[in-house]
């Protein structure tokens, strides 16, 4: 494949590329990294991610709640509990490269 192919192939839309930064964006904080590898294999409640991540709850409720604003969690109400899971499925390859990049560099 020629150059020129291989440079036409990678370009990505200025578009995609906004919204890529956007939710880089929304999980580039130390505790917003952990909540997602926290909900890497399904969805947790509120309390049991305080417990996980032994944050304050509302440094915690905070960081949730932007990260649902921004597109990257979802939520849902049990009775008086709030369950998150990740909505965007992409953010998890996220916590998947940090992984391989500490595996190459240890």
């Amino acid at each position: 494949m020629s150059k020129q192919a291989t440079r036409s192939r990678r370009a990505i839309k200025d578009e995609t590329l906004e919204r890529v930064a956007h939710t880089l964006k929304a999980v580039a904080h130390p505790l917003r990294l952990r909540i997602i590898e926290s909900l890497e294999h399904g969805e947790l409640c509120v309390s049991e991610l305080i417990d996980r991540l032994g944050a304050k709850p509302a440094i915690t409720s905070q960081q949730l709640g932007l990260m649902k604003d921004r597109g990257v969690l979802e939520s849902r109400r049990d009775g008086n509990r709030v369950y998150y899971r990740v909505s965007n499925p992409n953010v998890v390859r996220v916590i998947q490269c940090v992984r391989d990049h500490c595996d190459q560099t240890t």
